[in-house]
């Protein structure tokens, strides 16, 4: 029987290089983890913007329409935490090489869908091997980079990807469906994942697996099932009410059953999720800074997009381009925050960050039909991407710090687990949110397009206000639970091959 333990720093005897391949192959290796983050995080918001062009194609119906976003969202969240102990059991090269061949064959099917139905299980297959290969990414990642001269730095590229990748997507696109057809914002994929699946074979050393693997089944099922309940419940909730027995009864199964895993948790001898992962303040922490940030972007993505297309009649392109000052602001700031993190602490670098994030997000509240990009827009973009950017690298790190190299693969699931899930609770919040402050103003306002206009924009910078008010809630928890101490590297492993 083996005893799984935390960590900090490497093991003594063996050199950085010698456990981990030199310093040159390293880097190598985050081009290829990098290069299949870029590709998940672009695949969470290139469909949207194709979604109309895919539905006047197959010809199904608003109603359904949903199902393409939610079937993928179901099967990611849902499977989490099963892909990343999987990697744990099975060797981290074996999950992230199934997750690229299996995220690409599903886009394959997906961008040659002739009905609805193909679409949907291809985007749920979709979600499946991504729940493989995002937690193997970032698994390979911090077992990869332990030094603390290299740690911070791999981390803050990496972190710049995931977030500028869903505004990229935004980018990409637009661009494709309207210079190609919506059925290429899939077929791209193919194109990462090769790259990404070639550096794999050529850099990863082959798992040595020396011992049976165990699964805690009873955990994963229980886990699983929660997870599965929870996404559908906010999803229900966003298509019909908070009040809808589905959707009320969706999540409040799910809340029981995550209640349940945590009991079966405490008493297994080999649990999927072993609760010490969540109990450290400076992990606890990290997990929760993701979460608030999973909900507070969601109000950017989609509801600004609203108002850069409907509101003041953007194109996708457009829309797109709109956010490369974000997506430049969450570049430096992930790769310069590193930098300043042994001297300030990450308590002081994550609270600062949401700060920065929520005073992007207030003015971009202010937003009205007559706004101008460069004096209105601009400016709350770049302060989001500073602050996001800041957020992310260092809840990211500290994620991950202390772990053992056997428990990298869940305790990274569990970051992208904290994100999908608080990206579907602002889903289904932010939805209403919106909804009712366009009514309330279309009933207390004469009728007339101008009218219907404004109601819009009401609606959106409504959502843009609450997103703020959700950075502000994370700020103040990072500063009360997160410790200001610099966060220690995982334990590393062999990972390259020689």
């Amino acid at each position: 029987m083996r005893t799984t333990i935390d960590r900090g720093a490497p093991a003594s005897g063996k050199t950085d290089s010698g456990r981990r391949g030199s310093h040159a192959m390293r880097w190598w290796v985050l081009v290829v983890l990098g290069t299949a983050q870029l590709m998940v995080t672009l695949d969470a918001t290139v469909v949207n913007i194709a979604l109309p062009a895919a539905q006047h194609d197959l010809g199904f119906s608003d109603g359904s329409r949903q199902w393409v976003i939610t079937g993928y969202a179901l099967a990611f969240g849902s499977l989490l935490l099963l892909g990343g102990r999987l990697g744990d059991l099975f060797g981290r090269r074996t999950t992230f090489v199934t997750g690229l061949v299996g995220f690409a064959g599903a886009s394959v099917v997906g961008g040659a869908a002739g009905s609805f139905e193909v679409l949907v299980g291809a985007r749920v297959a979709q979600g499946l091997f991504a729940a493989l290969l995002a937690p193997a990414a970032l698994s390979l990642l911090s077992v990869t980079f332990t030094q603390p001269s290299e740690r911070p730095k791999a981390f803050g590229i990496f972190s710049a990807l995931s977030g500028a990748g869903a505004a990229v997507g935004l980018l990409l696109g637009g661009m494709l469906t309207e210079w190609t057809s919506w059925r290429w914002v899939m077929y791209v994929n193919v194109v990462f994942a090769g790259v990404a699946l070639l550096g794999a074979l050529l850099l990863l050393a082959k798992p040595a697996v020396t011992e049976r693997p165990r699964i805690d089944i009873p955990g994963t099922l229980t886990v699983s099932a929660a997870l599965f309940a929870i996404v559908y419940g906010f999803a229900h909730v966003e298509s019909t009410s908070w009040t809808d027995p589905v959707s009320l009864g969706s999540l409040a199964g799910g809340v029981v059953l995550l209640a349940v895993f945590v009991w079966l948790e405490s008493r297994v001898t080999h649990p999927l999720l072993p609760l010490r992962l969540i109990l450290d303040r400076t992990r606890g922490g990290a997990f929760l800074a993701v979460f608030v940030l999973g909900m507070g972007m969601f109000s950017i993505f989609l509801f600004l997009t609203y108002y850069l297309e409907a509101g003041i009649g953007y194109s996708p392109i457009e829309a797109g381009l709109a956010f490369l000052p974000m997506v430049a602001g969450i570049v430096a700031s992930s790769t310069t925050t590193p930098s300043l993190l042994p001297r300030v602490g990450p308590k002081v670098v994550i609270t600062a960050g949401f700060l920065v994030s929520a005073s992007g997000m207030a003015l971009l509240a202010r937003l009205a039909l007559d706004s101008t990009y460069v004096a209105h827009i601009m400016p709350g973009m770049i302060l989001l991407g500073l602050g996001i950017g800041a957020v992310m690298t260092t809840a990211f790190q500290g994620a991950t710090a202390g772990v053992h190299h056997e428990d990298t693969g869940v305790a990274s699931a569990l970051v992208n687990t904290s994100q999908q899930v608080g990206g579907s609770i602002s889903t289904a919040l932010l939805t209403t949110i919106a909804s009712s402050a366009t009514a309330d103003y279309l009933s207390s306002h004469k009728p007339g397009a101008l009218t219907v206009a404004q109601a819009g924009v009401e609606g959106y910078t409504a959502t843009l206000a609450w997103g703020a008010g959700i950075f502000v809630v994370g700020a103040a928890l990072a500063a009360i639970l997160i410790p200001n101490r610099a966060p220690a590297p995982s334990e590393g492993e062999p990972v390259i091959a020689h």
